[in-house]
């Protein structure tokens, strides 16, 4: 059995630690939450070297303190989880703030490789770096890479080995020196700290001392838990006075000061510059693109783009696609005798998870587009960008951020809220966050739009996105002025240099989102199209209106004889025509009575007793049923359209898919207003689900469910009685 290493990897937010995890495991990488949080996980295996290597992605962090749940949860990690080995991810143009948390790291006593990451970028800007003497000097490996190339993948493996085995020659534990004064008090803690067993490590309790000082929350509760805890506080006490006292500022100043020192020092002999006071790449793009009269038109140009590209682009595959799944339909239907599993197989599962299936790659290009964005820094300019328009109109600039990660899902970007301190602005940002409208409404649009308004369909689709945005700003606005009155807290947006992004890092990034879909398909869109198909199907026996029966056998007596006549008379080519108008008739004779059966059937009754809420907008009980089940998914409403008009059965001529059905039942006016229901009413269960936990309040909940609900009823109405005033309808 190959021997294990277990590895963390650290490093800053947009230090390209994600691209080097990407390196190291390639698509050997599981995605999930980490225990208890939100906050995303990922793990991946690599082999090297008769190793097999376990990586874990820490969250991006600037410092190993307990200001924010990122922060927490890579120290925990360490501190619990102890891996082999810590690898910190080190931007090599932006060097001196990045070792900050490599202080940190050194203080824990973990063993280390610094990977100095973007190289190229440092060299570009005329930074030149003795990593060799660095790594010297600072007892750790110092490992050049360019994570977007891979340049350094296999050096950093090796020098990974040669810490686990404790053969790397430059390695040392390096003590940072606090001065005199501080480090007399940390000695102090560190002596009164050891005897209690959890924090025996020497290491580990000298770390304890100095975040005592620096006053961190975390440990000061793990201290509070300790036998000898009065006695340490005391100390504690005492030790910031003397500090105050003699050194005339804080502890937490003194113990900052003091890393920041042991950086300079470290950098005086092993980084200098060649050239000074010049604009780099990034700052030349960023004249143009966060420009104050171009930024905002050309932010919109490439949303405006990405969903032109998400329509046109995507409508290739989706054809293909969604002839592939009536097919299937057709196949397995004449495969299978009649009855009602043949029904469940044909009517509920191909046809409401075929109806979801064929919008995956518009999704996935969706999601490419965003990855795209984020990979190449632009999405930081969007904020940017943005912060400036939300500022004007009252709203906190963080509030964009997980505005922007709605596009993608609501729930983490409901979960994102976490960045801003104020419980106010938290509450306010979930409120909104909804409105921006998440991928899962994607295939809706893409239904709806493609089915009604043609080559328009993209415009169209940019319209409901836009309004989603719009929406949100001015219900911030409402809100700011009415339920959340005060001041906003600054805000300073950090700005990453723009990068080359890699092929392999997009399409990793895409599949993390898009694979979310995959699982859905499986999951709950599975179980709602079958429970839509059950709802639809039940009763089995129905008091019909009028004898389909005894109207289909009757049309077939009167045009077999007529068809005989001709048959006895020469007439071959006459008799084929009746036999294709009596086709049509029963067919015409079935639709009607597949519609009233589904009109009295459990789904239909419940359609129909909300359709008096929802026909002031137009909407049908179909309709209504679509968006109760939405309720669930977004991506149910498509599967609940194709279980009701039943695009799995492939009916022939008398069927043209999902589309074509849409094209029967709405105009473009009531197609539009069903889109703006979709994306403003209740958010989906998961999101809801979302809202209670991070606001720990039904009240909250209701409400933003309630005003939602209302707001959408509301959009819907005046578009539809103000279009058909018009004559749009």
């Amino acid at each position: 059995m190959a021997k294990e290493i277990n590895i963390a990897i650290m490093g800053n937010p947009n230090s390209g630690k994600t691209t080097i995890f990407n390196n190291l495991t390639g698509a050997h990488q599981k995605v999930g939450n980490w225990p208890g949080v939100t906050v995303e996980k990922k793990e991946g295996i690599t082999t090297f070297n008769g190793y097999r290597i376990r990586v874990v992605d820490l969250p991006g962090t600037y410092s190993l303190s307990a200001y924010s749940m990122e922060e927490i949860i890579a120290r925990n990690y360490l501190v619990d989880e102890k891996p082999d080995v810590v690898v910190d991810v080190i931007d090599a143009s932006n060097l001196e703030r990045n070792l900050y948390l490599a202080t940190q790291l050194i203080d824990l006593g973990v063993k280390l490789v610094f990977a100095l990451n973007m190289v190229d970028v440092s060299e570009a800007r005329g930074q030149i770096i003795d990593h060799k003497r660095l790594s010297l000097i600072m007892g750790v490996p110092f490992v050049p890479t360019v994570g977007t190339k891979g340049e350094g993948t296999r050096e950093l493996l090796e020098t990974i080995v040669r810490v686990a085995e404790d053969r790397e020659s430059v390695a040392r534990h390096t003590h940072i020196d606090y001065g005199r004064e501080l480090e007399e008090e940390i000695e102090k803690l560190q002596a009164l700290i050891r005897p209690d067993g959890s924090f025996a490590d020497e290491h580990l309790a000298r770390w304890m001392g100095i975040k005592l000082l620096e006053g961190d929350e975390a440990v000061v509760k793990q201290i509070e838990r300790s036998p000898h805890r009065d006695t340490i506080f005391d100390q504690l006490d005492r030790s910031r006075s003397h500090l105050k006292r003699m050194l005339g500022e804080d502890a937490e100043t003194l113990v900052a000061d003091r890393r920041y020192g042991f950086i300079h020092g470290a950098l005086r002999e092993t980084f200098r510059k060649t050239r000074r006071d010049r604009y780099y790449l990034s700052d030349r793009v960023d004249m143009v693109l966060t420009n104050r009269l171009l930024g905002f038109p050309i932010f919109v140009f490439f949303i405006w783009a990405m969903f032109q590209l998400t329509f046109k682009v995507g409508r290739y595959p989706t054809e293909l696609i969604d002839r592939g799944v009536q097919l299937l339909g057709q196949s397995i239907g004449s495969l299978m005798g009649q009855g009602l599993l043949r029904d469940l197989v044909v009517d509920g599962v191909i046809a409401g998870v075929g109806g979801v299936v064929v919008f995956l790659p518009s999704i996935f290009i969706l999601f490419f587009c965003i990855a795209l964005f984020e990979d190449t820094g632009y999405m930081a300019r969007a904020a940017f960008i943005m912060d400036k328009i939300m500022h004007s109109l009252g709203l906190h600039g963080k509030s964009f951020i997980p505005m922007i990660m709605g596009f993608g899902c609501n729930v983490p970007a409901i979960m994102a809220t976490r960045v801003l301190e104020s419980r106010r602005d938290r509450i306010l940002t979930i409120l909104i966050n909804p409105l921006i409208s998440c991928s899962a409404r994607l295939p809706v649009y893409m239904l709806i739009a493609g089915a009604l308004f043609g080559a328009y369909a993209g415009n169209v689709i940019f319209s409901i996105y836009a309004l989603g945005i719009v929406l949100a700003i001015v219900m911030g606005q409402i809100f700011k002025r009415t339920l959340f009155r005060g001041e906003i807290a600054p805000f300073v947006l950090e700005l990453p240099p723009y990068r080359m992004p890699t092929l392999k890092g997009t399409l990793i990034h895409m599949w993390e989102r898009g694979s979310i879909f995959l699982k859905k398909m499986g999951g709950v869109i599975l179980a709602g199209s079958i429970l839509v198909w059950a709802l639809s199907s039940f009763p089995r026996t129905v008091d019909y209106s009028r004898d389909y029966a005894g109207e289909e056998s009757r049309i077939r007596q009167d045009y077999g004889k007529r068809k005989s006549a001709l048959i006895r008379m020469g007439e071959t080519r006459r008799a084929g025509l009746l036999e294709e108008e009596m086709n049509r008739r029963i067919a015409e004779i079935e639709a009607l009575r597949r519609e009233e059966f589904q009109e009295k059937s459990f789904l239909g009754r419940l359609g129909k007793g909300i359709a008096p809420v929802l026909r002031p907008l137009g909407f049908d009980w179909k309709e209504g049923v679509a968006l109760v089940t939405g309720f669930v998914a977004k991506e149910i409403v498509v599967s609940t359209f194709g279980v009701l008009y039943g695009i799995g059965e492939g009916r022939g001529e008398e069927s043209e898919g999902l589309r074509k059905a849409i094209r029967k039942e709405m105009t473009p006016l009531i197609g539009y207003g069903f889109m703006v229901f979709v994306l403003i009413y209740t958010p989906c269960l998961a999101t809801v689900a979302a809202i209670r936990r991070e606001t720990g309040s039904w009240r909250w909940t209701g409400f933003s469910v309630g005003y939602s609900l209302t707001l959408a009823w509301v959009l819907a109405l005046t578009i539809y009685q103000v279009g058909s005033l018009l004559g749009l309808g």
